[in-house]
């Protein structure tokens, strides 16, 4: 068991409070490190180094600044075996998607890194003689990076690195329920040289640390994924301060399968993306669009498959589904099975905790299918966040649309069909921030823009170029080289 600490101002330090809470490992409930209970106090240390260390880093020439970038990348590929068995002890997920999270990290560093020398503005023709017009970017301040524990290496570096990159210093503060990742990352900035008080580290509750850093007067933006409800909360207290917000939150993500599909492929598709990461994804599928004609077919597949699946600790690379992060995760899991049996769906397989043989004592829950379920019933409707998945019969592609657009989220949505007219009409139609043909509803790539629509978030994007954006900010230049006074769209 390892004791962890706060950096702040190039510092490893305790936590004002002294106070330190325990963080387990899911599969076996063993205690894996200690972690720090921070405060205000702990906030605001952290928060004065990053403003002070902002006027040097800004200054810092972006292809030097994406340098060090590459070099976290280097040491993130270096480590990436013991990094993800970390992980996977950490908060659960198996060792072979654990890999994928940190690869998540490893790809973002390097096309973060090149953005040192490629966040390009832009040259303009002036409307008037002897004046030049450009924009360009410009870092905004202090970031806010607060993240949630199911992608504890991918999501931090989505948001850490594009902000480095582009000249902003960050607190960062990870989730309390999987906080080793984030401990082990701002250990190799600070290897690779990143100056002091550039990146600091908070742990703490989100109520207590996350609050305050949300509400801090020196934090100049934030940027958020989480829950819904939280995500509401976070741009309230910003929005009182006119703060730039970003926020990734809930998901209510639907595969829509036609008639006409490849059956093995959708119920491969539909596995992964419904209890990989034990359906603790933003971008899990919780919802089975099913046209009549396969709907049977499909159910019955699903069922023998989902029999198979093997439970237990992620580190046994023979396993396929792991443990929820908590046993809070496990109640609420509990509470919309019991919701789905009182309104009438009908429940195929899982249902019910699973005991490991072993007899160790983590948060297992079995994959779970509800079938006959309505568009209206909330297991229909509400995130779960767990390996619960419910199959709605429709008729036609049109009225799979209706119903997978009928829901508050809008972040990821798939269709198997081998028809391509029907592919771009659900391309066009589904509203959602990302699109799957033939696929399930996880698998983002970093060089894309990710986040999604309606409930989902607030209109910004992670990831690729979009990342620059919320970023920086745009400054217009012009140069009157002409000697005299000219005035636009007066003298032209």
């Amino acid at each position: 068991m390892e004791r962890l600490q706060n950096y702040i101002d190039g510092r490893w330090q305790a936590p004002a409070s002294g106070r330190y809470d325990l963080d387990y490992d899911p599969a076996t409930l063993n205690v894996v490190a200690e972690v720090p209970d921070s405060g205000p106090d702990d906030v605001d240390q952290a928060v004065a180094a990053a403003r002070a260390a902002f006027e040097s880093w800004r200054l810092v020439p972006a292809p030097r600044r994406g340098e060090m970038l590459f070099e976290a990348g280097r040491l993130l590929r270096e480590r990436k075996e013991e990094l993800a068995r970390m992980m996977t002890r950490d908060m659960g997920k198996v060792l072979l998607e654990a890999r994928g999270d940190v690869q998540e990290g490893i790809d973002m560093a390097f096309y973060m890194a090149g953005e040192g020398r490629r966040s390009f503005g832009y040259t303009t023709p002036s409307e008037l003689a002897d004046k030049f017009a450009l924009a360009m970017r410009d870092p905004i301040g202090v970031a806010g990076i607060i993240t949630p524990w199911n992608f504890p290496m991918a999501i931090p570096t989505w948001k850490v690195f594009p902000a480095l990159v582009t000249g902003n210093t960050v607190v960062f503060k990870p989730a309390s329920e999987s906080p080793w990742l984030a401990y082990e990352l701002v250990r190799i900035f600070e290897k690779v040289g990143v100056p002091a008080g550039v990146v600091n580290l908070i742990f703490g509750q989100g109520e207590t640390t996350g609050e305050a850093l949300v509400n801090h007067v020196g934090v100049d933006l934030i940027s958020f994924t989480g829950s819904t409800d939280t995500g509401r909360r976070v741009a309230t207290l910003a929005g009182q301060q006119l703060k730039r917000v970003s926020l990734e939150l809930g998901g209510k993500n639907a595969v829509i399968v036609l008639d006409d599909a490849d059956l093995e492929l959708a119920v491969d598709g539909i596995l992964w993306s419904a209890y990989g990461t034990t359906g603790q994804r933003c971008t899990a599928c919780s919802r089975i669009i099913v046209q009549s004609g396969i709907y049977e077919r499909l159910r019955e597949r699903l069922i023998a498959r989902m029999q198979n699946l093997r439970l237990g600790s992620g580190l046994d690379e023979t396993v396929d589904v792991g443990p929820l992060v908590s046993e809070a995760a496990l109640a609420k899991v509990e509470r919309y099975v019991a919701i789905g049996r009182s309104e009438g769906a009908r429940l195929d397989t899982g249902g019910d905790r699973w005991a490991a043989p072993d007899k160790t004592h983590g948060w297992f829950y079995l994959p779970t299918l509800f079938a006959d379920v309505e568009p209206s019933m909330r297991i229909a409707r509400e995130e779960i966040f767990g390996p619960v998945l419910s199959m709605i019969r429709v008729s036609s592609l049109d009225e799979a649309v209706t119903v997978n657009n009928g829901v508050t989220y809008g972040l990821s949505s798939s269709i198997f069909t081998r028809d391509v007219n029907q592919a771009f009409r659900a391309m066009r139609d589904l509203r959602t921030g990302i699109v799957y043909v033939n696929a399930g509803t996880t698998g983002a790539e970093i060089h894309l823009p990710f986040g999604g629509t309606r409930g989902t978030g607030n209109g910004h994007r992670e990831a690729g170029i979009a990342a620059l954006d919320f970023f920086t900010e745009w400054k217009s230049v012009y140069v009157d080289y002409s000697g005299r006074l000219q005035r636009a769209q007066i003298d032209t």
